[in-house]
């Protein structure tokens, strides 16, 4: 039990795809970050084959402030490089293998997506939509001019919801794209808002995607699963779904 509960934690901070993805854009984005339990800073770095996601998480309940790296690139597209700056420790995350196993941690897969219009959000030209499953409500304004859905779903490590193969699916049989600069988000556990507030169009130097100086690699826990703890997985996620409905 204690194993397959270690699994589903390291896999809802990596839940990724195994495909980098080019952003279009070169420079930086802010997004501030407001949930039920907290508040939190997104950047994302967009250099040339390379890019990074930082995350800075305040919680409630806990004083000093969460923070996350996730770098990516184009000459390694299966692997992810994971910072903990809480501990100074990094690890190697393969893709594929967090790709597959994060397939088991879909919440829904029954979205219904409405076409909302056209809207500018920061001077881009933004679709907006609207997604609703059997657990949530969500809103996302996406704009093709700075990359696609896939490159925010490789950075973005601290929801897993967002990282749900069914929503991605959907969004691509409907013909949907961009990288998103506004996210409402509203289930069970209160309502989540993502929104850009700057953006820096500029050339980012390499250093940007190097592993802080003095942190300690450590082994990446994420292994294919075997078909019994996969049962056990689903199982387990099952009884989740059913805890917040």
């Amino acid at each position: 039990m204690k194993k397959v509960l270690l699994l589903m934690m390291i896999m809802l901070a990596c839940t990724s795809e195994p495909v980098f993805s080019s952003s279009k854009f070169t420079g930086l984005m802010d997004m501030v970050l407001t949930m039920p339990n907290g508040t939190g800073k997104v950047s994302y770095y967009f250099g040339t084959g390379e890019q990074r996601m930082d995350m800075i998480m305040q919680l409630k309940k806990i004083p000093d402030p969460l923070k996350t790296t996730v770098i990516t690139k184009a000459s390694r597209p299966d692997e992810a490089i994971i910072v903990n700056h809480q501990v100074k420790s990094y690890s190697f995350v393969n893709l594929r293998t967090a790709a597959e196993n994060a397939t088991l941690l879909d919440f829904d897969s029954n979205y219904t997506l409405q076409k909302l219009g056209k809207v500018i959000v920061k001077g881009y030209q933004c679709d907006h939509i609207a997604l609703t499953s059997t657990t949530e409500k969500l809103e996302l304004w996406v704009t093709r001019d700075l990359g696609d859905f896939s490159t925010f779903r490789l950075l973005q490590t601290q929801n897993p919801r967002l990282s749900n193969t069914s929503l991605s699916r959907t969004l691509k049989n409907e013909a949907v794209d961009g990288f998103p600069v506004k996210i409402v988000q509203k289930n069970q556990n209160g309502l989540y808002i993502m929104e850009l507030v700057q953006i820096s169009p500029k050339s980012i130097p390499s250093s940007e995607f190097s592993i802080p100086s003095g942190y300690k690699k450590v082994t990446s826990n994420i292994k294919p699963l075997g078909t019994s703890e996969k049962a056990h997985l689903r199982e387990l996620m099952e009884k989740m779904k059913k805890f917040e409905k």
